[in-house]
């Protein structure tokens, strides 16, 4: 068996030294040595002594003798290892590939406790920056390294080469890529921020996120590519057609004349483009070449909500709000045929492939097949319990798609009349569905803001692509089927790798809304609770999931840590409480008391107490040795959704539907408050850590801070434009975060009622926040099913080198002093050294993303002289700039231009 073979090579590696490795690198780098093997052969007995000198200082003679001797065979086994290596299939082929997916699994399970073997994979990784020979076994390496989740942040990846493989989700934060080399790699979802990208070259890259076309200045109602693929029609709320020259990512021209623009089609012979009014109720058709207006068509009394093509480009269907549907002859240009629906407004109309046939969607969940020249209906087809808004014919015409605002997606089989697949996974209106030219997959797109991938064939999901941060409207394929264009309500237009986009994440997670994180009081774990009906249990340093807790029949609303770490507990939609072994994850007790929903679980400051409050109105305390209820707290007349207790432990403060907070003597079971304030919901409430201020945040927008004493507002914090999901102190007390449905985290001032910063990256809302125990980092969770750690100690700063950055961090890379001063100062100018280099640009950022389908970040990401393009020969350029990383070219010549004057 390979792995077997290979993994008694990796093996032997396990107690070489892991200084060695620094030491041969140093050497490497200052002697400008490119044949590791032959270095290591030929000067073997200097280079054992200059290893004595370095790595066996102040022993006695006889420890001194035996160290070296230690050495030396160490030498011996590595050279050994190495030529082995270079020989085997390991070195030749890509081992990211789906072929070796059982290899991987067995190898990564055999060597993920192996630190010496972690060690050695990272040394054949940084062995590519000098040899040549190595590249494709370094490659493979810095693979299983990221399978493996191994802690890749702050590394020194200098000059690397790195070649035929996939780094899909790996986190690479703060590292330094300097004069690295990457060719035809999967960069999908890599965590780059705060990274340093001086004089890379990075070509043939593959990533599901292609661009970011803004040109619109409101929301984007539709997107279609012409049949030839050379141009991308979109329209939105700003009333014009943009086309775009999607290699080039640059707007070709803008077509402006409606009040309003609902949708566009391309004729197939790519000549026309027929674009239909919302309030103008007209249809307008443009020459594609000149953007020149051809004529205009009205028959509709309402806004007409779709149009298309028929396969001879000879009519075009239109349907409307006025329950019609329109045919129209494009060369005599008047209306051929208009037909009453009698079924209300008619969202989507479609041709089938062969022009026969006529699908549309309406407002009365059905969709009506008709016959297109007998003018009479066929069939009808139902199941959709809500308006389906889209509907499309597969390439074949055999099959139908259609998307409802029942959040499914149906695909149907037209010759039986039946539903073939039910397809769910979207947790909001299903706005538009579109086949890929083989027929083969089927993308969606949502109000919950992602666009979903399906293999038609067996109607599975496949992938999930995050990026946008309002409702998605629209999505379009190329005609070849490997690009897939997104417009969304955030104003962009996304352009997707499709089969790139299909590859998943190596990291476990949540499959539905996270609705809870708690950190562990140790700092190293994080819990995390969902719509999916687990529980999770994370390592915070690599995003590993060390624990997976099932038993909960229904969602998963929150999760707690008891102070002193030994317990978890949990709430859930199953109406239960469910106290967990914090170390072994095995259930203790499941508490049951609640006739309804369990919204949220609290622990006491002493860990002896845990109450409850969900969708019966009521709060209840627990024993948690006993599992015991100790009482039941009435007083709110509805759902109660937060609950906090005072430092202390005497105070229980609870937040509820009901638009109050109450606080509770906990002891005497009584209310010794009423704060009146919100006018909305109060989703969220939190003691600072002395007790005497209380933050609530609600529904109507506003965060309010409370002085406990006296039960009075001090600040109304005003910064989210919707509703407030969640507040959290930072354990000195100086600084409060909040999340919101407007999808953004806003961390504010506690003194003075200021905001310090909002941090962007999710892209739907949070539900939940949480501070570290050292409040160096902040948890967050969405509806997205993603749970994001950020940096947010305020005034942090690069370190001067990035590798002196791993010895704090892990002690993983001990470079010499020499080598830790070179880092960031060759060939850089002196405005970069002085102005640049120093500074920490948007200082919070994530640090580590969980996620199934994670997204591209280069957040703070200090680019210069460098290339990034993929295999489509798309220039990324663009897409990091928006995605915020700085390029110091541009930086530098506005720094220059500033000296000038």
């Amino acid at each position: 068996m390979q792995e077997e073979e290979l993994y008694e090579i990796l093996a032997q590696s396990k107690d070489i030294d892991k200084n060695i490795y620094c030491v041969i690198l140093e050497r490497l780098k200052r002697q400008k040595i490119s044949d590791c093997i032959e270095f290591l052969e030929k000067d073997e007995n200097q280079f054992n002594q200059e290893l004595y000198t370095v790595l066996v200082p102040n022993l006695e003679h006889f420890d001194k003798q035996q160290q070296l001797n230690a050495l030396e065979n160490n030498i011996k086994k590595l050279i050994n290892i190495i030529k082995n290596i270079i020989k085997h299939d390991f070195n030749k082929n890509n081992y990211s590939k789906k072929i070796y997916t059982n290899i991987r699994e067995v190898l990564i399970q055999k060597i993920s406790e192996e630190k010496g073997v972690v060690e050695f994979l990272k040394f054949l990784v940084r062995l590519t920056a000098f040899d040549d020979k190595f590249i494709q076994c370094g490659s493979n390496s810095l693979n299983l390294l990221a399978n493996m989740n191994v802690d890749l942040r702050k590394q020194c990846f200098e000059n690397i080469k790195i070649q035929n493989t996939s780094l899909i989700g790996a986190n690479f934060f703060k590292s330094d890529f300097r004069g690295s080399k990457f060719e035809n790699v999967d960069i999908s979802g890599i965590n780059l921020n705060k990274a340093l990208l001086f004089d890379c070259k990075w070509n043939n890259l593959k990533t599901h996120e292609l661009s970011k076309l803004d040109g619109h200045k409101g929301s984007i109602f539709n997107v279609c590519f012409s049949p030839d693929e050379n141009i991308l029609a979109s329209c939105g709320f700003d009333r014009s057609i943009c086309l775009w020259n999607v290699k080039r990512g640059k707007k070709i021209s803008q077509l402006k004349g409606h009040n309003s623009i609902t949708k566009i089609c391309f004729s197939h012979n790519c000549t026309i483009l027929a674009s239909c009014g919302g309030e103008d109720k007209t249809i307008r058709l443009w020459n594609v070449k000149t953007g020149r207006k051809l004529f205009k068509l009205k028959g509709h009394n309402g806004c007409v909500q779709s149009i298309n093509f028929s396969p001879d480009n000879t009519t075009l269907a239109s349907s409307s709000f006025d329950q019609c549907i329109c045919l129209w002859d494009i060369k005599l240009r008047k209306l051929k045929y208009k037909f009453l629906g009698r079924n209300g407004t008619i969202y989507s109309v479609c041709f089938s492939p062969d022009g026969t046939t006529l699908a549309y969607g309406s407002v009365d969940k059905s969709i009506r097949i008709w016959d297109a020249n007998l003018e009479e209906q066929k069939f009808k087809l139902e199941g959709h319990c809500n308006i389906v808004h889209s509907v499309c014919f597969s390439p074949d015409g055999t099959t139908i798609a259609s998307g409802s605002f029942d959040w499914s997606i149906r695909i149907w089989n037209i010759k039986a009349g039946q539903q073939i697949f039910k397809l769910d996974g979207h947790i909001d209106w299903v706005n538009q569905v579109c086949f890929s030219p083989d027929g083969n997959t089927l993308a969606s797109c949502s109000k919950d803001n992602s666009i979903r991938i399906w293999d038609v064939k067996t109607g599975l999901h496949k992938s999930k692509l995050d990026g946008h941060t309002d409702w998605v409207n629209s999505v379009s394929f190329s005609s070849d089927g490997t690009a897939l264009a997104s417009g969304s309500g955030d104003k962009s237009i996304r352009l997707w790798d499709v089969k790139t986009g299909l590859q998943k994440s190596n990291l476990d997670s949540h499959k539905k809304w996270v609705s809870s994180v708690c950190f562990k009081p140790d700092g190293t774990t994080l819990a995390s609770g969902s719509r999916d009906n687990s529980i999770r249990l994370w390592n915070i340093k690599t995003g590993q999931q060390t624990f997976k807790l099932d038993g909960h029949t229904d969602w998963v609303n929150s999760v707690s840590f008891s102070p002193d770490g030994t317990a978890l507990a949990s709430g859930s939609g199953d109406k239960s409480i469910r106290l967990w072994d914090a170390q072994t994850g095995h259930q203790n007790f499941i508490l049951k008391g609640h006739h309804k929903e369990v919204l949220i679980v609290c622990f006491s400051s002493d860990s002896n107490a845990l109450a409850s409050g969900g969708c019966d109105n009521s709060i209840r305390l627990w024993n948690i040795k006993t599992g015991q209820q100790k009482s039941k707290l009435d007083g709110h007349t509805d759902w109660v959704s937060s609950l906090c207790f005072s430092p202390d432990g005497d105070t229980l403060a609870s937040g509820s539907r009901d638009n109050s907070i109450r606080l509770w003597d906990v002891k005497k079971g009584l209310q010794t408050y009423i704060l009146n304030g919100h006018f909305y919901q109060v989703n969220s409430v939190c003691f600072s850590p002395d007790g005497s201020i209380l933050a609530s945040g609600s529904g109507d927008n506003y965060i309010h801070l409370w002085d406990v004493k006296i039960g009075k507002t001090l600040f109304k914090l005003k910064g989210h434009n919707h509703q407030v999901q969640s507040v959290c102190f930072s354990p000195d007390g100086t600084v409060l975060a909040s999340s919101s449905s407007d999808n953004t985290i806003r961390l504010w001032d506690v003194k003075t009622g200021q905001q310090k910063s909002k941090l962007d990256g999710h892209f739907n809302r949070v539900i939940s926040v949480q501070f570290s125990p050292d409040g160096a980092i902040l948890a967050s969770c969405s509806a997205d099913q993603s749970i994001r750690l950020w940096k947010v100690k305020i005034g942090s700063r690069i370190s001067k080198s990035i590798c002196q950055g791993d010895v704090k961090l892990e002690k993983q890379i001990e470079f010499s002093d020499k080598i830790q001063s070179d880092i960031h100062t060759n060939s850089l100018t002196p405005y970069q050294n002085k102005s640049f280099l120093d500074q920490d640009f948007d200082s919070i950022v994530t640090i580590l993303l969980i996620s199934q389908y994670p997204t591209l970040q280069v957040k703070g990401a200090k680019i210069q002289n460098s290339e990034f393009i993929t295999h489509q020969g798309i220039d990324l350029q663009q897409l990091l700039k928006q995605k915020g990383s700085f390029f110091l070219e541009s930086q530098l010549k506005i720094q220059q231009d500033a000296v000038k004057y």
